[in-house]
């Protein structure tokens, strides 16, 4: 636990300009975005102490929204709380919300974006070189050779890897288990209690109930409701934005729905800002800023008001194996959410060769930058997939 006393070796615009510099050029989906932040502000600048990182990956896996923007409004919080995190999460989220934006216009004014699925051939590809190096590292880090870790590691990157989703309830059995494990309580309602009570976080489901409103009511209503109860990675909230956006409202066809989810893949920063694009196809930029709103704003609220209580209760023995044993499960949902995506993205040998070459380059060259791997491996696409769907 960060001594509140201590002063940060870094200002607060600092950490405002590496979380902007993040999301716009901070490829890869949750699992490369987590990975970047433990690198760069844990063993790069030393912002961040190994246990106030994993205590905000705990965090942000425990309660609903996405994982990387979730872990970014924590990482502002550790030193300079509710400022700190309100512009940490604006400054990782506005950039990527711009592109879409932007893609958005073009989208509409020009009628759908061919060259997309090009460019996803071979930047879908190389995501998974990424993330596969950034699961590598967070396994190496926090899993270690801890027997205990691993059999919670294991397990949750099986189910991630059999049921294609994460299993939000597994997370918090897995934080029970060390918990009971390493720190039983001498009395179910001892002090070492608290780390039952974190996980308890209120959540009502009135506030969404359907009604009848205005176009801009109803998506806010349905982003809100999207990012208060769908738990786990950015990819989480797809499934469910499926059933809302194509299949209950009618707002886009199958077609529209698969090029947002798309543009959230080849535009950097969290997956989830492709609500934004939703948003602007349905309703121009004011449904673009409803939708991003709704769902950031739940998410921002489950992290700020449990982390008081993180900063207060961390090093308690309870606390400290309840927040182990999700960091392990949340690390092993995240490999397993890696071969999950080499499913839908590595479909032939050119993509495999794409893969592989990405690893090798990152292992290779420790300085390498992911926008450089990003902008070749999209240059490749273009290339490559119009020869091999000739």
């Amino acid at each position: 636990m960060t001594d509140i006393h201590q002063p940060p070796h870094y200002s607060l615009w600092q950490m405002v300009l590496y979380m902007l510099r993040l999301g716009a050029m901070g490829f890869g989906g949750p699992v490369a975005l987590v990975g970047y932040m433990h690198r760069d502000l844990v063993e790069d600048r030393k912002w961040i102490t190994e246990s106030d990182y994993k205590e905000g990956l705990a965090l942000a896996q425990m309660a609903p929204g996405p994982l990387a923007a979730q872990l970014g409004i924590y990482l502002g919080f550790v030193h300079y709380r509710v400022l700190g995190a309100t512009l940490a999460g604006l400054a990782f989220v506005l950039p990527s919300f711009l592109m879409v934006v932007a893609l958005g216009w073009a989208y509409a004014r020009f009628g759908g974006l061919s060259w997309m699925q090009a460019v996803f051939y071979g930047v879908g590809a190389a995501v998974i070189g990424i993330i596969a190096m950034s699961a590598k590292k967070l396994t190496q880090k926090s899993i270690g050779k801890d027997k205990q870790l691993w059999a919670i590691y294991l397990l949750l990157l099986a189910v991630t890897v059999v049921t294609e989703s994460e299993v939000a309830w597994l997370f918090i059995a897995s934080g029970v288990a060390i918990w009971l494990l390493r720190a039983p309580p001498k009395w179910l309602t001892g002090g070492d209690v608290h780390a039952a009570v974190l996980v308890q976080t209120p959540m009502t489901g009135a506030w969404f109930g359907s009604m009848d409103a205005s176009l801009l009511t109803q998506i806010g209503l349905f982003f809100g409701k999207a990012g208060a109860f769908v738990f786990g990675s950015g990819l989480a909230i797809v499934p469910f934005l499926y059933g809302g956006v194509v299949q209950q409202h009618h707002w886009l066809n199958e077609k529209q729905f698969v090029d947002a989810v798309a543009v959230a893949m080849i535009t950097p920063g969290p997956v989830v800002i492709t609500v934004g694009f939703i948003g602007y196809l349905i309703a121009g930029l004011n449904g673009a800023i409803v939708a991003a709103l709704a769902t950031f704003v739940p998410c921002y609220l489950f992290t700020i008001i449990p982390a008081p209580y993180f900063k207060k209760y961390g090093k308690l023995p309870g606390v400290v194996a309840f927040v182990d044993g999700i960091t392990a499960a949340a690390i092993g949902a995240i490999t397993g959410s890696v071969i999950v995506l080499a499913r839908r993205s590595i479909v032939d040998i050119p993509t495999a060769v794409i893969a592989v070459v990405v690893v090798i380059l990152l292992w290779r060259f420790k300085k390498l930058q992911e926008p450089v791997v990003i902008a070749a491996s999209a240059v490749a696409g273009l290339v490559l997939y119009p020869v091999m769907h000739s």
